[in-house]
């Protein structure tokens, strides 16, 4: 009788390192950045980040989306919890949210490198249907956390990269690569978080209702009930639940809103502080002076001519 010869499995693909990975990561991302800043990428999802400094702790707001640092580190800061990510951990960022955040990081010879990519929640919802929904237990977590970036996330991420220096096969090839690294992260160690967002009766899916009308009409004077008819929610449960997910509450939430507007349209469009109050909702000058300040650390006027300066590093 012949001895059994054992079939090599297939279906096992060997990865590189996570070391090796993240160095070519790092030299791809860095030649696409040769300067700090915020740069859009030819992939529309992916935005490519570059610092060369350790930035002031500055309040942003951050939208539904999938951080990846490639170098350096970074801090998050939502209501009095904070959250470090760098080349071995990944940050989801599951609703829009007001936070703060702080580059550690970073120097001119190793800069801070980082890849956002927007997260498409319809995506996430087709790949549902294909993985199924395992049950999970109601979440009243955050709308932000952090998770260990795996060999296979980390391979689909690095990629997706290379792809921006091969045009032509990027118009093929990245919607496919896009559709499994959300695969990875869905079926991730916290990727329950993410699939509640697509459930249609979870809490976490009600706040994101909520959320979205304070987006679409935060310079009006919204009214709790208002909210809570948007998400099918009683007003006590929406402000719990509003406040488990984003640490706020909806008022102060859009206020947040109105203040980083007023900032945009000061920095972007050089409208003075008194008209940027007035377009995003505010009566008084003095009261948005005074939020303003309390909000950017500092009146309006000098917080933008400190970014104008250079003063500050993008978060």
């Amino acid at each position: 009788m012949s001895a059994a010869i054992p079939i090599a499995n297939s279906a096992v693909v060997e990865l590189p390192n996570l070391d090796e990975q993240q160095a070519e990561l790092a030299a791809l991302v860095t030649r696409l950045t040769p300067t700090e800043g915020v740069h859009p990428s030819a992939i529309a999802a992916l935005t490519v980040i570059r610092s060369n400094s350790p930035s002031m702790p500055t309040p942003s707001l951050y939208d539904p989306s999938l951080c990846i640092v490639v170098q350096g580190k970074k801090r998050a800061v939502l209501g009095e919890e904070v959250y470090y990510y760098d080349a071995l951990n990944y940050l989801t960022v599951s609703v829009t949210l007001p936070a703060i955040g702080h580059v550690l990081e970073a120097t001119p010879e190793k800069p801070y490198l980082c890849l956002r990519l927007e997260l498409d929640a319809r995506m996430i919802g087709e790949l549902l249907l294909q993985v199924g929904r395992s049950a999970v237990p109601p979440s009243t977590d955050r709308g932000l956390y952090v998770a260990r970036t795996s060999p296979q996330l980390l391979d689909a991420v690095l990629r997706l990269t290379r792809l921006l220096e091969q045009p032509r096969d990027a118009a093929i090839l990245a919607p496919l690569v896009l559709r499994e690294i959300h695969y990875r992260v869905l079926t991730g160690e916290l990727g329950h978080r993410l699939r509640e967002l697509c459930v249609v009766d979870s809490q976490v899916n009600r706040v994101a209702r909520a959320i979205e009308l304070l987006r679409k009409r935060f310079t009006e004077s919204l009214r709790i009930e208002d909210l809570a008819a948007a998400a099918h929610m009683s007003e006590s449960s929406l402000h719990h639940r509003f406040k488990a997910v984003t640490a706020m509450s909806p008022m102060q939430f859009q206020k947040h809103l109105r203040l980083h507007e007023a900032r945009r349209l000061m920095l972007t469009e050089g409208l003075e502080a008194a008209a940027a109050a007035h377009r995003v909702g505010y009566e008084s000058p003095s009261q948005f002076s005074r939020e303003y300040r309390r909000l950017f650390g500092a009146p309006p006027r000098r917080e933008i001519e400190t970014v104008r300066g250079g003063g500050l590093q993008p978060a």
